[in-house]
């Protein structure tokens, strides 16, 4: 009786034995295919992220570009003022102003000038 009994506790070690390997690697398997789908989603979060960031990086550098010639532009027609407002105060510059400005009256016309 000693040996059935002995051969009855090794098949249920091995039975058991078994069949709690397939739990634990249906358990590894389960837990490794959750982390796999939070690793894809984490990727999916960081790339989607990435995207969003190079576009307003590009809106933001086009805005920034398009400031920046407004500002050459402007500072253009500052200096070309300041120029001739400078031209103005020097010799002769009231007479340059005048001829300057566009003439309202026709060439053929006489024109009087009082001083």
């Amino acid at each position: 009786m000693l040996k059935s009994s002995n051969k009855n506790s090794n098949f249920y070690k091995k039975y058991l034995d078994s069949a709690f390997k397939r739990k634990q690697r249906k358990q590894d398997n389960l837990v490794s295919f959750v982390f796999l789908i939070i690793k894809i989603c984490f990727s999916l979060l960081a790339l989607v992220s990435l995207i969003k960031l190079g576009y307003s990086s590009k809106v933001r550098l086009t805005r920034l570009k398009e400031i920046q010639d407004s500002y050459s532009f402007e500072k253009y027609r500052y200096n070309n003022l300041t120029n001739r407002f400078d031209d103005l105060f020097s010799s002769e510059g009231e007479q340059r102003f005048m001829k300057d400005q566009d003439q309202i009256i026709s060439r053929d016309i006489i024109r009087v000038i009082w001083r």
